[in-house]
């Protein structure tokens, strides 16, 4: 026994070395593209990590257009970007449309002559047990998360296969990696993107289009108060903003957007967020079967079903003793600074 966990120690540091040669060997060796001139479309550019993405973006001289569902935050966030120099255009499109997103496509391309950088973010959340799940939350999920990233992406490949150049990437997660418990449908819909992002990075080769995957861990974005929320929704909400408010926990959106946007200059293959994500990717890798009995234990201590709601609760309409608090007060900050409260009830934030 003594010997065995000896030998896994010792295949851990093994890998941990290797890792960190890798990643040393990539930075020494990958030269940073210039984006200054180029043109960059972001979906679910108009809060959180869209937002942060397109303010990194315009900051490197980039031309910027973002889409969303919501006019009140396109507004909100068309009117920041301005403000810092850029020059932006804004559109109305849900991504689950496949003719609203040609029709974005064409839109954006009129207005700007092309698009070289594709950043496929928008992205939907329903946090909840099993039982309080739908086929139609994981068909939602699906919808925007996967079908939104191809409908996206197969509109704008052929202007960049023309031009023989490209930047697409595409925002996964680390639950497209290891299957987090409560976010089932949200997890089925980010493995789908994480297929389909290095799937297309492999039949691309060559032709001058590079996909890079982000794999995010938490981010202190503010998302908790646009998530949905079912079961025990007020108790769901309390766990996970919390989980998205600590350093501990979760990392600077606004460091991670510049880390994305240097990937994107990079050209690189895939890059994790997060040292927490990295950790547990790479002991999800090395033992998946513990890894999933531990995360049958942290789901034990999450809510339950009984007694919960059936519907789909969004974050901000879910008030309760520890959020707001002291404990998530960074969380409560970002989603401010990052236009999460701009739409339809705002006037209900904390």
């Amino acid at each position: 026994m003594a010997a065995d966990r000896s030998r896994s120690a010792r295949l851990l540091r093994l890998v941990l070395a290797g890792a960190l040669a890798h990643a040393t060997w990539r930075a020494v060796r990958r030269p940073r593209g210039v984006l200054k001139g180029e043109v960059a479309l972001i979906t679910g550019g108009s809060r959180g990590l869209g937002l942060l993405i397109a303010r990194e973006l315009a900051r490197e001289g980039c031309s910027i257009a973002i889409c969303a569902r919501d006019e009140r935050e396109l507004a909100r966030a068309r009117d920041d970007l301005a403000a810092r120099g850029a020059r932006i255009a804004a559109f109305r499109c849900d991504v689950s449309d496949r003719e609203q997103v040609e029709t974005l496509v064409r839109l954006v391309t009129d207005r700007f002559g092309r698009i070289d950088i594709l950043v496929n973010n928008a992205s939907i959340i329903q946090v909840g047990p099993l039982e309080s799940m739908t086929v139609g939350d994981f068909e939602r999920a699906m919808a925007v998360n996967f079908w939104g990233t191809v409908y996206t992406t197969l509109a704008v490949l052929p202007q960049m296969r023309r031009r023989r150049t490209g930047r697409i990437a595409n925002i996964a997660s680390i639950g497209g990696v290891v299957a987090v418990p409560h976010l089932l449908p949200y997890d089925a819909a980010k493995f789908a993107v994480r297929g389909f992002s290095e799937g297309l990075r492999s039949e691309l080769t060559g032709t001058g289009i590079v996909v890079t995957t982000i794999v995010p861990g938490l981010l202190r974005t503010g998302s908790p108060v646009n998530a949905f929320f079912k079961g025990r929704a007020a108790r769901e909400y309390t766990w996970f903003s919390i989980g998205d408010a600590t350093p501990l926990t979760a990392m600077s959106a606004k460091r991670a957007a510049r880390r994305i946007v240097d990937a994107i200059a990079r050209g690189e293959a895939e890059v994790t967020l997060s040292w927490q994500a990295r950790l547990l990717g790479l002991v999800h890798d090395l033992f998946p079967g513990a890894t999933t009995k531990l995360l049958g234990q942290v789901n034990r201590l999450l809510p339950s079903a009984e007694g919960g709601t059936d519907r789909n609760v969004r974050g901000m309409d879910l008030p309760t003793a520890l959020s707001p608090s002291p404990l998530t007060v960074l969380m409560t900050r970002a989603a401010r600074r990052n236009n999460q409260f701009a739409g339809r009830v705002e006037a209900r934030r904390p």
